[in-house]
Order: structure tokens, then C-alpha cells, then sequence
């Protein structure tokens, strides 16, 4: 997988969706729902940047090519759980969708382990 070029699409997602929120929701959505999307865009944005980062340790000498994948996979599913899910309970107010979320957190937790253990061999 390319995770520099997932992390640059996630990235761009990340910005089109917070301004969509900041714009086309803002009027639409309650002050809860609002803070839900807000949340969503914001770990989007933090786990695009840990995806860049894997597609930078894939091409670093030395670095464990098999733990930098499994931190890029961590973390784009984690973004798809965590992020995906608050997005839909943010348009929906279906509040079951905040359920999924923490299956998205164990992914994003998994991946900065997996990042640290390539950190500790390098």
C-alpha cells in the first residue's frame, strides 16, 4: 500500500470535510453534532499526517517494513472506524454510531505501538 499517497487523500478529505462542516453544517447540524464532526475531522487530520509518516518509514533503511505496513493499516482503518463513524452519528444523530468508534481508537492506539516499536529499532 502507498500510504504516502492514502495519507494525502486522507489529508485533503480531512479540509474539505472541516470546511464543509464549518460552512454547509453550521446551520444545520446542533452544537453537539457540530463538535462530533469537528472531532471526526480533526482525528482525520492527525492520522492522515501518521500515514505520511509510514509512507516516509517505508522508504527509511533499516526501518521494519512488515510493522511500518501494519501501522498504515491501523491507522487508515482506525480513521475509517473512529472518523466514519462520528461523521454518520454527526448527520444522522443515530447516537448507536458512537459504538464503532472505540473499534477506530484500538486502531489508532495499535498503530502509534507499532510506530514505537519501529522507532525503537531505528
Amino acid at each position: 500500500m502507498n500510504w504516502l499517497f492514502l495519507g494525502s487523500v486522507s489529508g485533503f478529505l480531512g479540509v474539505a470535510l472541516g470546511a464543509f462542516g464549518a460552512h454547509a453544517l453550521k446551520d444545520r447540524l446542533d452544537a453537539y453534532s457540530l463538535g462530533v464532526w469537528q472531532t471526526a475531522v480533526q482525528y482525520q487530520l492527525w492520522h492522515a499526517l501518521a500515514l505520511v509518516l509510514a509512507g516516509i518509514l517505508m522508504r527509511v533503511p533499516g526501518s521494519d517494513s512488515r510493522w511500518v505496513g501494519f501501522a498504515g493499516w491501523a491507522f487508515a482503518l482506525g480513521t475509517f472506524f473512529f472518523s466514519g463513524s462520528l461523521f454518520t452519528l454527526a448527520l444522522s444523530g443515530v447516537r448507536a454510531w458512537g459504538a464503532v468508534t472505540p473499534i477506530g481508537g484500538l486502531g489508532f492506539l495499535l498503530g502509534w505501538i507499532a510506530l514505537a516499536r519501529v522507532g525503537m529499532k531505528l
